[in-house]
């Protein structure tokens, strides 16, 4: 048999993960939901260090879980996956894992940090996705704040589910500074199934925003993120600012949508399918760029502060005093708008 100089071996030996994808590569399956597998995922932090150039006053996050199951089409977060070395787009909502010892490290990872630091809980995963109901991994972490004094805490949901701890979110602001945000991207049922296809109706998140209000806590709503040519309109933004007011929202904020290379696939083919007059809009605006372009962000800006002030809702925000509810100021005089988010 003739020899060869070929020292290449028949299998290339792949690379081993390393990191949070070595973990992920051995984490055990933990549940079962409709078209979603859930997995224990052995974490050495609760904490991460924010370096978001959007979100800079945040200093650190909190994700319970990694994935989110409500699927929303414009999900920036879809990436963090690829961390874990799967980088198929819908792996993001069908495999979702489940960060152990979550509230452990979080009680001794507080004591290392300045208490003022902000902390936003909820920034890359949704931390009320319907998984909490059962694994109860948010719940874990805020008891941790319950027990803590001069925190400044901020929690991003779209879900109902959050009601179910106002006994704990209640302890926390007595103590600490709260601040909560119910994301409502739209008030349009239609539009929001499509877009956020297993997150709660809108209507019921209005609600949700009423029943924390009731309970004295401060919370406003995140009109995020605005779709160019499907909700960037002025009667759009003076409708959720219409309905913001009318659930005693503390504040009303809004931001473009900006959409990551991990986020296009899902989103483009939700705009080709739907709304495909669009498409070559789209092309325009995200083609050769992540973010939307200057003047369009000022604009919206202008436009949202319009819809503010139309419905007497204050600005979100970054630096209040403990105890303090955030009161929004009195209804404008201006009769309200009621228009339908599409013609």
């Amino acid at each position: 048999m003739a020899k060869t100089n070929n020292t290449e071996p028949l299998f290339p030996i792949l690379p081993q993960p390393t990191g949070i994808a070595r973990l992920a590569s051995h984490a055990e399956h933990a549940d079962d939901g409709h078209l979603i597998e859930f997995k224990s995922l052995e974490v050495r932090s609760i904490l991460n260090k924010s370096v978001s150039k959007r979100l800079r006053w945040i200093s650190w996050s909190i994700n319970p879980y990694r994935g989110c199951e409500f699927g929303c089409k414009y999900c920036y977060a879809r990436y963090t996956h690829e961390f874990l070395e799967l980088r198929d787009p819908l792996a993001f909502e069908r495999l979702i894992f489940l960060k152990q010892n979550a509230a452990w490290l979080l009680e001794q990872e507080l004591r290392k940090i300045d208490p003022t630091d902000e902390i936003a809980l909820g920034t890359a995963t949704d931390p009320y996705q319907p998984i909490e109901r059962r694994a109860r991994i948010t719940r874990s972490l805020l008891e941790v704040f319950a027990r803590r004094r001069g925190h400044h805490l901020g929690i991003v949901t779209k879900s109902t589910l959050i009601t179910r701890d106002i006994d704990l979110l209640t302890e926390i602001a007595k103590y600490n500074t709260l601040t909560l945000h119910i994301t409502i991207t739209t008030p349009n049922t239609e539009l929001a199934r499509l877009l956020e296809p297993r997150a709660p109706r809108p209507d019921l998140r209005f609600q949700t925003v009423q029943r924390l209000r009731e309970a004295g806590l401060r919370t406003g709503i995140l009109c995020c993120p605005l779709l160019p040519g499907i909700t960037d309109t002025q009667e759009a933004l003076n409708e959720m600012a219409r309905r913001a007011a009318a659930a005693d929202a503390s504040f009303l904020a809004a931001n473009p949508l900006f959409l990551k290379p991990c986020s296009r696939p899902t989103y483009l083919s939700f705009v080709r399918e739907h709304f495909p007059s669009l498409v070559a809009d789209y092309a325009r605006r995200f083609d050769h760029a992540d973010f939307a372009a200057p003047p369009y962000r000022q604009k919206l800006a202008l436009m949202v502060e319009q819809a503010r002030r139309l419905h007497g809702l204050s600005q979100r925000p970054l630096d209040v005093l403990p105890g303090d509810n955030a009161r929004r100021p009195a209804k404008s005089s201006k009769p309200t708008v009621q228009q339908k988010l599409f013609a």
